[in-house]
């Protein structure tokens, strides 16, 4: 007979316990005191966070184990046929109560949630941070009678929107100021202003992507709202001004059909425009003139205005912020901050990518009231706290522009590519391909919505599927940070080299890209100086590597100063970096025996200290491929046997000293103080989240002998001020670089 230790007996007592079914009840409709809601913000009727009526006391679900079969039970409680998704991390806000259900595993063939497995009632080791929530299908089990929720009515605020009382206004946008409507089934019904503050119109105006509210004229509209007959749907609105969305707030509803009457008139409000929109606004020229302070907070790799990874500047040096106990509040904050409205999510786990540099905050504790992050609690960071998978990110609410309305992609298999058409006065029209590069591409795709720009087409003969044939614009120029391709430069009339819809401007967008970022410390740490042999360099002079003197060396004799380092390309995105050329039209090179997939991937140059280049160098992209990934992440890419070439996210490629072509040319360089840049994807042909981390400069001293490489950083990684003193460099002095 098998004996057992006690203590093995109570392990497999507690495995038993864990994973026994839920005390079982009845159908979804009889199971007797237990009810099931959806509640949370912002949702629809079908959707948010899911809580549990148990033992008289409402509570939530945590989201250990969840699954799309725990979400088809659960919408069937709810009295819908089935889950088309579930969501996780508190998505539709933290619950309060009990966390009655944990680590709950169903089949999907259980009539109740109660069959399921899981610790059992009020077993659970889970925050109000990891409630689970469900999206439901839109349709209705026949014959459902019981709504079971304790309200038979919606009582939320869903939708809400601005409405101008003047004629001249309705077209105009944004939308700051109007009549405050909110939409209840099909229509739009108003709010009762008896009792209503300016916290009221803080939360208000924070929705529609406004940092505060401003004050109005009353009696412009008094006039106006004597002659309406409005249709109220709240009233007694209570809010203490940080609250992210309205249904936060205390409030009451007028029942349906009922006779109440408002002591009172609609609310009016109006929303102050921030900095962030006014500006995209405003001519280039005006915008040089108003924006005058520098920016201590930021947001990087956000596909549309108002999200991205959140950085600041502290001691002139830009860092991330880790997401410990990161929420809406501290969030709503940063989007207040920049001149957005309130946040719609709190993202963590560096969603929006992976920044550089020091992490400068942790556990940043908000009231939602604060004007600066830096005015809310926080803690210093150690290393040992927070790493960058951990940076906090944010999704602000932006104001509705309308951008959208005047541009268009037509023929593409799917509607994230196609035609570039636009809109200018009452007619559509494409766009000539001369000069269409990834800015423009990238402008367009923010401008319809679609993220980023995978690739500028220049040619589109098999996206010619609509009847537009007329040109409307050419020569368009962009910075690539326009709010639409209307803000950017272009011809006053129309003049294209190749004309006909086959050579119209077309994109391929993306909601996601790469962020290529180099190892500013490793070419530092592996700069030197060599005097290679003229016999030696046959193959890099070849591939142009060697300054222009080169070429009048008494070749095989003599030899060349070479500046070399290594240099190590991180991709920090959220996508992989491929070469924009396919493998068909890649190049072979017989001397060094590999294949080019990028005509240039990097520019290496030596600088004088008012930005004259004195020597240079330029590294095709050889070899793309991961060298080397971080914990948990798997190589993609390998060069070997023509294999397919890239940089997988959270993967780097490592180009060595000693590789060919891995320097810069100062045969020619006097004695003297410079500046070494190193650049890589130089040309934008490939689409990135961020451009202005590709560029790397160092401080360097050359006594004609050795070469002292110090100070090296990421163009974006310290203040304008900062980089000012990096670039006064003031020379050698005892040996020690200063």
């Amino acid at each position: 007979m098998l004996h057992l230790s006690a203590s093995l007996w109570i392990l497999l007592t507690v495995c038993w316990a864990q994973q026994t079914p839920l005390p079982t009840t009845h159908s979804p409709n009889q199971n007797r005191g237990i009810k099931f809601r959806l509640a949370g913000y912002p949702r629809k009727h079908n959707e948010g966070r899911v809580e549990v009526f148990y033992n008289q006391e409402w509570g939530t679900i945590c989201d250990d184990d969840f699954t799309m079969e725990n979400a088809h039970i659960l919408c069937r409680h709810l009295g819908f046929t089935e889950a088309t998704g579930w969501t996780h991390s508190a998505k539709y806000g933290k619950g309060v109560g009990r966390i009655w259900l944990d680590n709950v595993i169903c089949s999907g063939s259980e009539k109740s949630i109660t069959d399921c497995n899981s610790r059992g009632w009020g077993n659970s080791d889970c925050t109000h941070e990891e409630d689970a929530g469900v999206i439901c299908k839109d349709e209705r089990i026949p014959g459902f009678i019981e709504p079971n929720t304790i309200e038979t009515e919606q009582r939320q605020v869903e939708e809400i929107r601005l409405r101008p009382a003047v004629s001249g206004a309705k077209n105009r946008l944004p939308v700051a100021e109007g009549i405050l409507e909110v939409k209840h089934k099909d229509s739009w019904e108003q709010v009762c202003d008896a009792g209503w503050t300016v916290k009221n119109s803080r939360v208000v105006c924070g929705m529609l992507g406004f940092p505060s509210d401003k004050k109005l004229n009353k009696n412009f509209y008094k006039l106006y709202l004597e002659r309406q007959k409005p249709a109220f749907r709240l009233h007694s609105v209570q809010c203490t001004g940080s609250e992210v969305h309205l249904s936060l707030c205390p409030m009451d509803f007028y029942k349906v059909n009922s006779s109440s009457t408002c002591d009172g008139s609609p609310v009016v409000v109006s929303c102050s425009m921030g900095h962030a929109i006014s500006s995209s606004l405003l001519s280039n020229k005006k915008k040089k003139v108003t924006v005058q302070r520098e920016e201590t907070i930021r947001l990087k790799g956000g596909s549309r205005p108002g999200e991205g990874r959140v950085e600041i500047l502290k001691n002139g040096q830009w860092g991330t912020v880790c997401d410990d106990r990161w929420d809406l509040q501290a969030a709503s904050v940063v989007c207040r901050e920049l001149g957005f409205g309130s946040a719609k999510e709190a993202l963590t786990g560096a969603r929006m990518g992976q920044g550089m540099g020091p992490i400068h905050m942790n556990e940043v504790r908000c009231t939602g009231l604060e004007s600066s992050i830096w005015d809310c609690q926080y803690k210093n960071i150690t290393e040992e706290d927070c790493k960058h998978t951990e940076d906090a990110a944010v999704k602000c609410n932006s104001p509705y522009m309308g951008y959208e309305r005047t541009i268009r992609i037509v023929g593409g298999r799917t509607q994230f590519e196609g035609r570039v058409e636009v809109k200018l006065g009452a007619s559509w029209g494409y766009l000539c391909s001369d000069g269409w590069t990834t800015k423009e591409a990238m402008v367009a795709c923010r401008q319809l919505g679609l993220g980023y720009s995978l690739h500028a087409v220049t040619e589109t003969w098999y996206w010619d599927a609509s009847n537009v044939t007329q040109m409307v614009l050419s020569g368009v120029r962009c910075s690539g940070n326009e709010m639409s391709l209307q803000q950017c430069t272009h011809h006053g009339t129309v003049s294209c080299k190749n004309t006909g819809t086959r050579h119209a401007a077309g994109v391929i967008c993306s909601e996601t890209a790469s962020d290529l970022v180099l190892h500013a410390a490793l070419v530092q740490e592996t700069a030197y100086i060599e005097d290679r042999p003229l016999h030696m360099l046959y193959c890099a002079a070849e591939e142009n590597c060697l300054s222009s003197s080169a070429r009048n060396a008494n070749w095989p004799y003599g030899h060349r100063r070479l500046l070399r380092f290594s240099s190590q390309i991180h991709n920090n995105g959220r996508a992989d970096f491929r070469p924009k050329a396919g493998r068909h039209s890649w190049v072979w090179h017989e001397c060094h025996g590999h294949y080019h997939s990028m005509d240039i991937f990097t520019h290496y140059d030596l600088l004088t200290s008012n930005g004259t280049k004195v020597a240079e160098g330029h590294k095709a992209s050889f070899c793309l491929e991961d060298s080397d990934c971080q914990e948990l992440v798997s190589k993609r890419y390998e060069c070997a046997n023509f294999g397919e070439q890239g940089i997988t996210v959270g993967c780097w490629d490592l180009y060595r000293h000693d590789i060919d072509c891995q320097w810069i040319d100062i045969t020619d360089v006097k004695p003297g103080n410079y500046i070494l840049q190193v650049v890589i994807n130089p040309n934008y042909e490939v689409a990135e989240s961020d451009f202005t981390n590709n560029a790397m400069k160092c401080n360097c001293k050359y006594d004609g002998h050795r070469i002292w490489i110090h100070n090296c950083h990421l163009g974006d990684a310290f203040s304008e001020e900062a980089n000012k003193q990096f670039e006064q460099y003031r020379g050698q002095l005892n040996n020690q670089i200063i």
